[in-house]
C-alpha cells in the first residue's frame, strides 16, 4: 500500500466519520455547509423604542427563516455611529442594514425631504401609504444611483416641539429661542419661517445639548422624547403636529447583490412583517405617551394654533417648488392634497 493511498484512505474516513455522525446528530451534514452570512442591521434609537423593537424583530425572523445561513446582528442606539455615519458605511459596503433618517438621508437624495413639508400629512399612516405607491417608485431610482436599496418604510412620527422656557401656542412664541433641528432642510425651513433659530445636533448628543442650555428646545414625535428622555430637560410639550417624517430601512446595495433571490425573498417578507409591527408601535405608543405626559404634573402639555402655524409656514412649499426638483415637489403635495 503506498503512501498515496494511505493518505487517501485516511481523508476519506475522517470525512465519512465526520458525515456520519453529523447525520447521527440529527440530520444534514453540517460539514458540507458554507459558514453562515454575517449582517450587521444599524440603528440610532434608544432600547424600547418601535424602531429598536422592530429592527430585533426583522433580523430574528431573517435568522429563522435563512435556517441561520443569513445571521443578522442589530447595534441599536447609535452604536455605529450618528445616521450620517450609518449611511457613509452603507453606501462603502461595511454596514448592510439601517434603519436612518429622513434628516440624514435628504443630504444624498434631496428630494426625500419634501415629505417633511408643513403639515402635509396630518397621520402617519397617510405618509407610508404614499411612499407604498407612485411616489415610492419615483424615490427608488434616486437610491440606486448612490448605491442604496430601500427595503421598508417605517415611521418616525408626528413632530412636535419641545423646550425648556415656555408654552409655545402661536409662532411669535419661538422667536428668540434656540431649536435643534436633524440635519433635515424642510426642518430648517420650517422654524426659521417660525422666527426660531436653528442648529443641528446628533440626537445621540440632543440630551446633554438641552441640559447644558446649549439649544433651549428640539422637535420630535412623543416616542422619541420618551424613549430618549427628553422631557425632563424640556417639560414644554407643544403638540404642534408640524410635520411628519418616516425612517427610511435602507440597505446596502453591496451587500443586496451577495443575496441570492430566495434570500431576497424572505429579506422582503420579513421587513414587511417588522414594518407592520414598527407602524402598530409608533401608532399605540403615541396615543398612550400623550396620556401619560399629560397626566405628569411635571409636565406643561398645550395645543398650538394650527391656523396661525399652517399660514406662517405656508411660503415654505413656494420655496421648495422652486428647487431643482420642484417638479417632485408639485406631484407630492397633488398626490397627497388632490
Amino acid at each position: 500500500m503506498n503512501d498515496n493511498f494511505k493518505m487517501n484512505r485516511r481523508s476519506f474516513l475522517h470525512t465519512a466519520g465526520a458525515v456520519g455522525a453529523a447525520t447521527l446528530l440529527g440530520g444534514a451534514p453540517t460539514i458540507l455547509h458554507a459558514a453562515p452570512l454575517k449582517m450587521m442591521f444599524g440603528h440610532g434609537a434608544a432600547p424600547g423604542n418601535p424602531r429598536s423593537v422592530a429592527a430585533d424583530k426583522f433580523a430574528a425572523l431573517v435568522n429563522s427563516r435563512t435556517g441561520g445561513a443569513l445571521e443578522i446582528k442589530v447595534a441599536g442606539a447609535a452604536m455605529l455611529g450618528d445616521d450620517a455615519a450609518m449611511l457613509t458605511s452603507l453606501r462603502t459596503g461595511t454596514l448592510a442594514f439601517s434603519a436612518n433618517s429622513q434628516g440624514a438621508m435628504s443630504s444624498i437624495v434631496p428630494e426625500l425631504a419634501a415629505l417633511g413639508l408643513p403639515f402635509l400629512f396630518t397621520k402617519s399612516s397617510d405618509g407610508v401609504k404614499i411612499l407604498s405607491g407612485k411616489i415610492g417608485d419615483q424615490l427608488k431610482p434616486k437610491f440606486d444611483a448612490v448605491g442604496l436599496v430601500p427595503i421598508g418604510w417605517w415611521d418616525n412620527g408626528i413632530r412636535h416641539i419641545t423646550n425648556s422656557k415656555r408654552a409655545i401656542v402661536v409662532p411669535a412664541d419661538l422667536k428668540g429661542l434656540k431649536f435643534r433641528t436633524p440635519p433635515d432642510p424642510a426642518t430648517i425651513d420650517i422654524f426659521q419661517a417660525l422666527g426660531a433659530a436653528t442648529t443641528q445636533i446628533a440626537f445621540s448628543e440632543l440630551y446633554v445639548a438641552l441640559q447644558q442650555k446649549v439649544v433651549d428646545g428640539q422637535e420630535n414625535p412623543l416616542t422619541n422624547i420618551a424613549s430618549a428622555k427628553i422631557y425632563e430637560v424640556n417639560p414644554f410639550i407643544s403638540l404642534s403636529a408640524h410635520k411628519w417624517e418616516c425612517t427610511p430601512v435602507l440597505m446596502s446595495k453591496m451587500a443586496w447583490g451577495r443575496l441570492d433571490a430566495k434570500t431576497k425573498d424572505i429579506i422582503m417578507e420579513s421587513m414587511a412583517e417588522a414594518t407592520a409591527l414598527q407602524l402598530s408601535l409608533s401608532d399605540e405608543s403615541g396615543l398612550k405617551l400623550e396620556k401619560d405626559f399629560r397626566a405628569n404634573p411635571a409636565l406643561t402639555v398645550n395645543e398650538v394654533d394650527l391656523e396661525a402655524f399652517r399660514k406662517q409656514t405656508a411660503p415654505v412649499f413656494d420655496k421648495w417648488a422652486d428647487k431643482p426638483f420642484g417638479g417632485f415637489v408639485k406631484d407630492l403635495r397633488k398626490t397627497v392634497l388632490g
